[in-house]
């Protein structure tokens, strides 16, 4: 969201490569005198357009020390306005702020006869005729401030609008990915689930023990599966212990076709990741790498802290990146997971498919913690 910081209103700011420089008391100080120069060389030229016969020389200083005492008077008294008076765009602060612009700018005026000798800034103001050209160029420069200081709520408003879009528009696409998560993580692939259970039932007579085994897994595994569903954040500990709930049940299922290994040091498990980003890289392995080959094999999940991040691998010696044919199912999917990804970090994570020189495929997920 803009910061008062990032919608300052000095006229100056209306050109964005001068709102790199970020407003403090220095820098606008420095755009007051920049912009005080730009209005004396245009009144200068406005002058000699209609035919003022005066030097170019001395018209010229005359403008400028006049559009600097008028403008940096203008500048304290908008500045102590900021300060002191609540409700800055109040119909009473634009009223209090246009006086007070018509009396810094007769102020001024007064001032810069009195130093270009012309006579005392007290009998100028005391003197009706002075008075009166003085008040017709008073008014001018309040109007024409107005304009100015109005043009830069606009650009404010319209920045303050712009922002608050741009934010409902990054917490639509959360919203979304976070409602995508939770639909994924609140359907067990009925394939998976089916085959698990027809495989408990079928053991329950021949071997009761691998039955029951089984059955615990698949507890575990649901168990961990709902607790990953209900939080917003986890810890990668959390999802590589989904991941070995998931695998040991399947080595139960597949038998010696599936081995597997996690090697997560304490300091990586403590990392805090969104959920449910390692358990389809399991999925995916399992699915498309050891179950199509026919000796089966061995899933490695590493994980390790570097310069860029956190670096979570899942390999599998399998049969490597074919061409397979479709299947039902499937569960989270890489597509929906660089989806997430996305949508989590931008481009501060990555999803890498490396194939194995000795067969099979390396998943490499690098998040930013």
């Amino acid at each position: 969201m803009p910061t008062p910081a990032t919608t300052s209103m000095h006229p100056l700011d209306a050109f964005p490569p001068l709102r790199r420089w970020r407003p403090s008391p220095l820098r606008n100080l420095v755009y007051t005198f920049v912009w005080n120069g730009l209005i004396g060389v245009a009144l200068t030229g406005a002058l000699v357009l209609v035919g003022s016969r005066a030097p170019l020389g001395a018209l010229l200083t005359e403008m400028l020390l006049a559009s600097n005492v008028i403008g940096f008077l203008i500048h304290g008294v908008v500045h102590v306005l900021r300060r002191i008076v609540p409700g800055r765009n109040s119909t009473a602060m634009r009223a209090a702020r246009l006086l007070l612009t018509a009396c810094c700018a007769l102020l001024g005026m007064a001032v810069t006869d009195a130093v270009l000798g012309r006579h005392t800034t007290f009998d100028a103001l005391l003197h009706t005729g002075m008075t009166a050209r003085y008040l017709s160029g008073a008014a001018l420069v309040a109007l024409l401030m107005a304009a100015v200081l109005t043009a830069g709520e606009r650009r404010v408003a319209r920045a303050i609008k712009a922002a608050h879009q741009q934010e409902q528009i990054a917490e639509a696409a959360r919203l979304l990915a976070e409602a995508k998560l939770r639909t994924l993580q609140a359907q067990i692939e009925p394939h998976f689930l089916y085959n698990t259970l027809a495989n408990v039932v079928s053991l329950i007579g021949s071997d009761p023990a691998r039955a029951r085994h089984m059955l615990e897994r698949l507890i575990d595994f649901l168990r961990a599966s709902l607790s990953a569903s209900r939080a917003e954040h986890a810890t990668l500990g959390a999802e590589i212990d989904l991941a070995r709930a998931y695998l040991d049940l399947l080595t139960v299922r597949m038998g010696a076709r599936l081995r597997y290994r996690i090697d997560v040091d304490d300091a990586s498990r403590a990392a805090t990741i969104a959920p449910m980003l390692i358990q389809p890289l399991v999925e995916n392995a399992v699915m498309h790498g050891i179950e199509p080959k026919v000796d089966g094999g061995t899933i490695v999940v590493r994980a390790q802290r570097t310069g860029a991040g956190l670096c979570v691998e899942v390999a599998d010696d399998g049969v490597g990146l074919v061409p397979a044919a479709p299947r039902p199912g499937g569960g989270v999917g890489l597509s929906n997971l660089r989806e997430r990804l996305r949508s989590l970090h931008g481009n501060n994570a990555q999803l890498q498919l490396l194939e194995n020189q000795d067969g099979g495929v390396t998943a490499r997920l690098i998040l930013p913690v």
